[in-house]
């Protein structure tokens, strides 16, 4: 039985890119979902010409992006199994989907998490503050919730069922480390696959700015500690 695998792909100003994240998924994909957050380019025409369903977020965020691919897909008759995120900078490799699916399909494990190990990534890909911010916040999940996360990289997949549970919240720069969190929480089962990564086509609309840098490291810092100390 083939599954039904949807890709949810949040973008702002993506035109450069965003052809090349949807020609690069693999064909077990049955929908592609583009988020236009807003875009002040040709990203939504570039999308739908590549063969996306293309939304339209005008709230800025991450999150609202996110949440608003998960609201249409709530309005379709047929559910998918798996939902699947990446970003749409072409900085993570598409077609490493299979692998990141790999485990849901095989193991029946509930979350995957493409890590971004180090001897993976191409130079410059991330930045200081990411690198130092993802040890920083991996670090305090294990020493509050004995997590073996590694990363808090963009491209992911969830069973739909889980997903839903979780009862996402988060509008921004939250959205990554609030799933996380809340799949320790209800003890989940998950699992990391290294994956590599590359820089992206464009500027970050978090570490390219000190602003959305430090907003970011707020962000994930507050759902950790609200976490951490949470009955």
């Amino acid at each position: 039985m083939i599954p039904n695998i949807k890709v949810i792909i949040p973008a702002y100003n993506e035109e450069a890119s965003i052809g090349l994240v949807i020609q690069d998924l693999p064909e077990i994909v049955s929908e592609v979902i583009v988020v236009n957050n807003h875009s002040t380019d040709k990203t939504a025409e570039v999308a739908q010409k590549a063969g996306a369903t293309v939304l339209l977020e005008t709230q800025k965020g991450y999150g609202y992006a996110c949440l608003k691919g998960l609201a249409y897909i709530q309005t379709q008759e047929e559910k998918p199994e798996i939902v699947v995120f990446l970003d749409g900078d072409y900085s993570d490799y598409p077609e490493k989907l299979v692998e990141i699916v790999a485990p849901i399909l095989q193991k029946d494990i509930d979350f995957t998490l493409g890590a971004r190990s180090k001897n993976l990534r191409e130079a410059g890909s991330m930045t200081l503050p990411q690198i130092f911010g993802n040890w920083l916040a991996t670090t305090l999940m294990k020493v509050f919730f004995r997590s073996r996360f590694t990363d808090l990289g963009p491209f992911r997949a969830i069973k739909y069922n889980k997903l839903l549970a979780l009862q996402m919240e988060d509008k921004t720069y939250g959205w990554t480390v609030e799933m996380q969190l809340k799949v320790l929480k209800r003890k989940y089962t998950y699992q990391e696959i290294p994956v590599p990564y590359r820089n992206r086509i464009g500027v970050s609309k978090v570490s390219g700015t000190v602003k959305g840098a430090i907003f970011a490291g707020f962000k994930i810092l507050g759902w950790i500690f609200k976490y951490a100390f949470k009955k």
